[in-house]
């Protein structure tokens, strides 16, 4: 019974006239109907829900990255008293150092203090001869080549003597040697100055006291 509506529904599409829809069967207008709505459908995602869905898509990652941003500029707004507070331990540090390093005009003063903190401690120069400066960003570097003569513990009380001034004085290139009963020190002391406006074209102020000679 089944095979036999099947073919009758099949006899009547193949005799329906396709100009007149009014003769076609119901199976085949649900057939078309399906059809059709399929098409609308399908058109509908391809032509405007899929971009749509692509809209969304990238709206919901510009989100994301949009938290991610808010998060990350609140916890620098929340930790900005901090930073502020450590700018300004840094800041102040830097015009301690700055402080530390003398002007031009300041230095044969400093070489006078460094001499007469090894004369103070009892030792003997051999050799004192400042060399030839190197200039960094704002300031200089001016190496002073020694060579003394004393104990152990005047050499040692010569670098902790250097320490105590007001000015930066490093120590580097410690050589020493037995002569007779003395040792004999060779080393280089490294002092900077600071370079003024003159010297690098930029101004950079400071302020500190001056060195002041041992005597």
């Amino acid at each position: 019974m089944r095979a036999a509506d099947f073919a009758f529904r099949i006899d009547d599409i193949k005799n329906a006239d396709i100009n007149d829809p009014s003769t076609w069967p119901v199976s085949l207008k649900m057939l078309l109907i399906l059809v059709g709505a399929g098409a609308i459908l399908f058109a509908g995602y391809w032509y405007i829900i899929k971009d749509q869905i692509l809209e969304l898509e990238t709206r919901e990652q510009k989100e994301q990255s949009l938290k991610a941003t808010f998060i990350e500029k609140k916890k620098l707004a929340i930790n900005l008293p901090a930073y502020k507070k450590q700018m300004e331990e840094i800041r102040q540090r830097f015009g301690l150092l700055l402080q530390q390093l003398p002007n031009k005009t300041e230095v044969p003063e400093l070489l006078i203090d460094i001499t007469q903190a090894g004369l103070g401690q009892g030792l003997k120069f051999n050799l004192f001869d400042p060399g030839n400066k190197s200039v960094k960003d704002f300031y200089a570097v001016l190496p002073i080549k020694i060579n003394a003569t004393g104990t152990y513990h005047q050499y040692g009380d010569f670098i902790s003597e250097l320490s105590t001034l007001s000015r930066i004085v490093t120590v580097g290139n410690v050589k020493i040697t037995r002569k007779g009963d003395s040792l004999n020190m060779a080393a280089v002391l490294n002092t900077y100055h600071y370079l003024d406006e003159g010297s690098t074209g930029s101004v950079i102020k400071k302020k500190g006291p001056k060195s002041r000679a041992r005597r």
